[in-house]
C-alpha cells in the first residue's frame, strides 16, 4: 500500500500541549470543588473530548462537565492555548512529506477555531491542505467525525478510504481512524498509556519522531 494522505492528530502527535492542558483542567476541577494533584490523572484529559473524561473520571453529570468544559476554555483562551510547542523535528517532518507531494491534514477533536490558532502560532498552518476539529458547543468531538469531516474536505466519499493514513497518540485516534476505514500509526512519544496503542490495534507504531520520519517515507514510496 502506498499512502498519498497523511492525517495528523494535534495534542502528542503534532505538539506538546501537556502544560497548558493540564493547567487548565486543575483550573475547570478547582471551579468544581476539586483540588486534583495526580498529575497522571490529569494528563489523561490530553487528547479525548473534555466532557468525556470529566464525566468518566470525576463522574460528573453532563450539565456539570459542561460547566467544568466552559471553566476550562475561560483560561484556555487567554493563557492555555499557548503553553504548548511543537515536537522537536516536526516541522522538518511535515516539510519534507509536503516537499514529496503528500496531502496532509488535521484531524483532532480540540475545537477547530483553537486548533487553528496554535498551528498558526508555531507555524504549521501552511504546511496542512485541511484543519478539521470539534465546534466550540462540544459537538463533532469524536474522533471519527472529525476524521469523516477532514476527508470530506479533502473531496473524499464515503469508502474513498484507500491510501490514506491516519496518525496519532492515543487509543482514539486509532478506534476512530478504524471506524472510518483507515489504518492509524501509533507514536510513542506523545500521551499514550503503556500497551494502549497496541491493544487498540495500531496498524503501525513508531516510539520516536526520527521512527515516524522513517516509517512515513517507506509507507509514502509504497515499499512497507
Amino acid at each position: 500500500m502506498k499512502f498519498h494522505t497523511i492525517l495528523f492528530d494535534l495534542d502528542g502527535t503534532l505538539t506538546d500541549s501537556q502544560e497548558g492542558i493540564v493547567n487548565c483542567v486543575k483550573y475547570a476541577l478547582e471551579y468544581m470543588g476539586i483540588q486534583e494533584t495526580d498529575e497522571e490523572k490529569l494528563k489523561l484529559f490530553i487528547g479525548p473530548p473534555l466532557d468525556e473524561m470529566f464525566m468518566e473520571l470525576y463522574d460528573f453529570t453532563p450539565e456539570q462537565a459542561l460547566k467544568a468544559r466552559i471553566k476550562y476554555r475561560e483560561r484556555f483562551a487567554d493563557v492555555g492555548m499557548f503553553e504548548n510547542k511543537p515536537y522537536e523535528g516536526i516541522k522538518e517532518l511535515l516539510a519534507g512529506l509536503q516537499k514529496k507531494g503528500i496531502v496532509l491534514g488535521v484531524a483532532t477533536s480540540k475545537p477547530e477555531f483553537y486548533s487553528r490558532k496554535i498551528l498558526d502560532r508555531f507555524q504549521l498552518s501552511p504546511y496542512f491542505d485541511v484543519i478539521s476539529g470539534a465546534d466550540l458547543e462540544g459537538n463533532h468531538v469524536s474522533k471519527a467525525v472529525v476524521v469523516r469531516e477532514a476527508m470530506r474536505r479533502l473531496g473524499k466519499g464515503e469508502g474513498d478510504t484507500e491510501g490514506i493514513l491516519m496518525v496519532g497518540d492515543r487509543k482514539y485516534d486509532v478506534e476512530g481512524a478504524r471506524e472510518c476505514g483507515l489504518p492509524c500509526v501509533g507514536v510513542g512519544f506523545g500521551f499514550a498509556k503503556p500497551g494502549e496503542l497496541e491493544k487498540a490495534g495500531a496498524a503501525y507504531q513508531a516510539e520516536t519522531m526520527e521512527d515516524l520520519k522513517e516509517l512515513l517515507h517507506t509507507l509514502t514510496e509504497g515499499t512497507a
